[in-house]
């Protein structure tokens, strides 16, 4: 667990040193790309955050390499490696992106062939444990399509959900989170050196997460911009590819006593199958939504629009960190329920735990939709906006009816703030469709272009 630790405290490092000078950097290089309808902030944001990002992985790859318990991965897997590759990949596709705007199909074919390069270099999915069937061998064709199908499902799911400030990085980190404790039980608890891989993987990724988050936050100084999010949507499902496809069900011997007792053993086994989905079950809900939206409206998949999760979040109130609070909340029980279940599937107060946890999230889901008015005795310890209007005194006749007109013109120009600025609407010179707010105040200091 030590040398877990050390790689990912050197991942983080690495990232977090290495996103100022990027920083600089592609304010420089002009990757600073026009405010489009559909983001959330008022200035251009430097991109290129997944510079700093692969560097991390880098670093902590070759850190782990030279541990003496974690070298033990890079002698008798060659899955390190491929990683590797395919993230020079994919990393190198998204910083030319971030720069010159690839075409959607042509980054996709390059999700594709990055898979593909990590396949043939043996990170695939060999087999799959299946309920009521058993451990199935796939053919190398059926492997390989499957194993291409869940890196370029999980690479779009991040990347979509990549709208608000530090969203992205913070849910992949969460679930990384959730998935270094489950390969690192497999690994630890049944002694199976095959999980080894992926416990290092989601080591690394939360390191990158780490180190980037600080400059992520809202408001933001730098995007990871495509060469981050597709990078580390990558690492996240190579780490589930490793677990999922490469240990074997029979070498944790869980087929013992009664049938009863060998299902409710086997859930361990099944999480895998679960837990590729329950960490970017977020993200691929709002793609497979953003699908459906798009061709039912007779447009193209990769059409870009305002009607993401986020997005939705901003428009019925909630503010910036609220809404990515909330999106942390629901990844965070998705992936820790999902983790608790495969360590006891027997307890019922896990289940309870979850219902309860979810119907809190949606009294916060749903929060702007009701403004409760605190008593006269208890508003000076609540925010303003939970206080009673109180009407502005009035000595005369004109006076009254000045401070009228100009308490419904406070009024006006407050509801006008707080409104949702729909798509399309521009929000001032040389900001179109402007909602929400980054790179504000003193701190940004980026000439427009």
């Amino acid at each position: 667990m030590r040398e877990y630790l050390l790689t990912l405290c050197v991942t983080a490092a690495v990232t977090y040193l290495l996103t100022g000078p990027v920083r600089k950097f592609a304010i420089v290089a002009g990757a600073m790309p026009e405010i489009r309808a559909r983001d959330v902030h008022r200035e251009p944001t430097p991109r290129l955050g997944g510079i700093a990002m692969f560097f991390g992985l880098c670093a902590g790859l070759l850190v782990a390499d030279h541990l003496a318990n974690l070298n033990q991965v890079f002698e008798k897997s060659n899955e390190p490696r491929a990683l590797l590759s395919g993230a020079a990949l994919i990393w190198l596709i998204g910083v030319l992106d971030d720069k010159f705007e690839i075409d959607a199909l042509i980054k996709l074919g390059a999700q594709m062939i990055a898979a593909g390069v990590m396949v043939m270099q043996g990170l695939t999915i060999l087999w799959l444990p299946i309920p009521g069937v058993g451990t199935v061998a796939l053919t190398q064709w059926q492997g390989t399509l499957l194993t291409v199908a869940l890196v370029v499902i999980t690479i779009n799911a991040v990347n979509f959900v990549d709208g608000l400030d530090g969203l992205a990085a913070g849910m992949v980190c969460i679930a990384s989170a959730a998935f270094f404790m489950y390969a690192y039980r497999i690994w630890y608890s049944y002694g199976i050196e095959a999980a080894a891989p992926a416990t290092l993987f989601a080591a690394v990724l939360m390191g990158m997460c780490v180190g980037f988050l600080p400059h992520n936050m809202h408001p933001a100084r730098i995007f990871m911009g495509d060469s981050g999010s597709m990078l580390i949507g990558l690492v996240l499902a190579a780490g589930a590819i490793s677990v999922t496809g490469q240990v074997d069900p029979d070498v944790m011997k869980l087929f013992s006593g009664s049938e009863r007792n060998a299902v409710h053993q086997m859930v361990p086994v099944y999480i895998p199958l679960l837990m590729p989905l329950t960490i970017i079950a977020i993200p691929a809900a709002d793609l497979i939504l953003a699908i459906v939206r798009r061709t039912w409206r007779g447009q193209s998949p990769f059409a870009a629009d305002r009607g993401h999760l986020h997005h939705r979040l901003l428009e019925i109130g909630h503010s910036h960190s609220r809404a990515v609070l909330i999106m942390y909340f629901w990844s965070a029980l998705i992936a820790f329920g999902a983790l608790a279940y495969s360590v006891n599937s027997a307890s019922m107060w896990i289940v309870l735990g979850v219902v309860g946890l979810s119907a809190v999230g949606l009294v916060l889901l749903l929060l702007p939709r009701f403004t409760p008015r605190a008593p006269r005795w208890a508003e000076a310890f609540v925010p303003p906006r939970y206080r009673r209007r109180r009407a502005a005194p009035a000595p005369g006749a004109a006076e009254g009816a000045g401070s009228t007109e100009d308490a419904a013109s406070a009024g006006a120009a407050e509801d006008e703030l707080r409104a949702p600025v729909p798509v399309g609407v521009s929000g001032g010179p040389g900001v179109p469709g402007v909602n929400g707010a980054t790179a504000l105040g003193a701190r940004s200091r980026v000439p427009r272009g």
